[in-house]
Formats: structure tokens, sequence, C-alpha cells
């Protein structure tokens, strides 16, 4: 749902995370929406090149148009294309496991 104005934090369902070995990667329908740990988006960068404090990307499914955007460097070493949501990435959402540290 959208937030409502001045409302910096939305509810989030309960999500049951079912891991798949070799997943195709979604081509349209979908946000790649990052999870973190707690409300700074910035960590200690690690030698995978993520932050300690990023945890996952979460495919959230999305009904706005997509885009493709290139792989990040710690995504994979591979030059690949990733389908996104323009929309969703200009809002700056992201999920976080804590709201307090």
């Amino acid at each position: 749902r959208r937030k409502d104005p001045k409302e910096l934090f939305s509810p989030m369902c309960v999500i049951q995370l079912k891991p798949e070995q070799y997943l195709e990667a979604p081509t349209e329908g979908i946000y790649r929406c990052p999870v973190y740990k707690v409300l700074t988006r910035t960590g200690t960068l690690s030698t995978t090149g993520h932050s300690t404090n990023f945890v996952f990307w979460l495919n959230i499914p999305s009904n706005k148009p997509t885009i493709y955007r290139s792989s990040l460097v710690s995504e994979t070493n591979a030059q690949v294309q990733f389908c996104d949501n323009s929309e969703w990435i200009k809002g700056g959402v992201a999920c976080f496991c804590a709201l307090k540290y």
C-alpha cells in the first residue's frame, strides 16, 4: 500500500521465505526491494562488496511498468539486466528488519 502523507514507515505483511536453488530471474512485474538490518542504509563495506547492513533482495510483485537495469558489481560478476520498478526506486522503498537499534 502507499504511505499516507507524513508517514515515514508503513507496516509490511509477514513474509514466509521459501529458498529455491537456481531460481530463474523474473523478467517483469516485480520490484527488487532491498532489505536492511536497521534504518541506516549504510554499513561497513564487506569483502563481497555489500554493506554489512544489507541482507538480501526481496522480489515484491508490482503492477507498475517494468524497467531494466544493469546488475551491480556486488550482485554478480556477469553483465546482466535485472527487471525492476522505477516508481518504487525513486520513492526509496526498502524493508528493514528493525526500526530501532
